[in-house]
């Protein structure tokens, strides 16, 4: 495990501070009639005002800045001419490297007025993303977190993706170690001050089960039916978990 030092979570803070901003900036140009491609040109223009490196674009040849899964797409979906329509989601996945630090960080948008079920969908999820990050203390087992986010979403008759995870973050976008949202608690590596952490829990209204399409990165879920993905990094300190992602 790489256990960051105080300086090296402040400038991870800092990369993350810039991911929540752009989150935030996307969230306020989401409406009926805009495309995702729309969203990564705003993306591409911010980042080249700020003269900052996007993280994804690049990454295992990944050829955009964001991460754009609407509806029954679970995580990876890419940027396309597809409109955005009345009663969709979309989660967007962004990060960035500011300085040679990694941020992370993932949301779930409502697209003009959804349906109560996707708006408890969304809930559930954001919810089970909190009830991850207050387990994660140091001293405790690493599968506290993901027992914490799988019972949380399965009470409330929702499904947890296994075949993606969340992950280690610093130096470099994806470190140990894996971070599971589903598992039971007490086993697992302890948790250790210093860690940082990208906690990502991707939640469906159906099956668990996904498959990815043949453009090799969207992943979509098996039944057709709705998905949704919140994520924050979080550093574990003696004073509990830190939440560098969140303004």
């Amino acid at each position: 495990m790489i256990l960051k030092s105080a300086g090296e979570i402040d400038k991870l803070r800092r990369s993350n501070v810039v991911v929540a901003e752009m989150l935030e900036l996307l969230r306020a140009k989401i409406a009926p009639g805009v495309t995702t491609m729309d969203l990564e040109m705003v993306c591409v223009e911010e980042l080249e005002k700020r003269k900052i490196t996007p993280a994804f674009k690049g990454y295992r040849g990944y050829p955009f800045c964001l991460c754009t899964s609407v509806n029954d797409e679970v995580v990876h979906g890419m940027p396309s001419e597809r409109v955005l329509n009345d009663g969709d989601i979309i989660s967007i996945d962004f990060g960035v490297n500011l300085d040679g630090f990694y941020g992370d960080s993932a949301v779930t948008i409502a697209v003009g007025n959804i349906a109560p079920e996707t708006q408890r969908l969304m809930d559930v999820t954001s919810e089970a993303l909190n009830r991850g990050i207050a387990q994660a203390l140091d001293g405790n087992r690493l599968f506290d977190i993901s027992s914490a986010v799988q019972q949380y979403a399965e009470d409330a008759g929702f499904s947890v993706v296994r075949t993606f995870v969340g992950h280690g973050i610093g130096k470099e976008l994806h470190e140990p170690p894996q971070v599971p949202n589903f598992g039971q608690a007490g086993k697992g590596i302890r948790l250790k001050a210093g860690m940082v952490l990208a906690i990502e829990p991707m939640i469906n209204q159906g099956t668990y089960d996904v498959k990815v399409l043949k453009d090799g990165w969207t992943a979509v879920t098996n039944d057709g039916k709705l998905s949704a993905h919140f994520e924050h990094t979080i550093a574990i300190t003696k004073n509990g978990p830190y939440v560098l992602s969140r303004l």
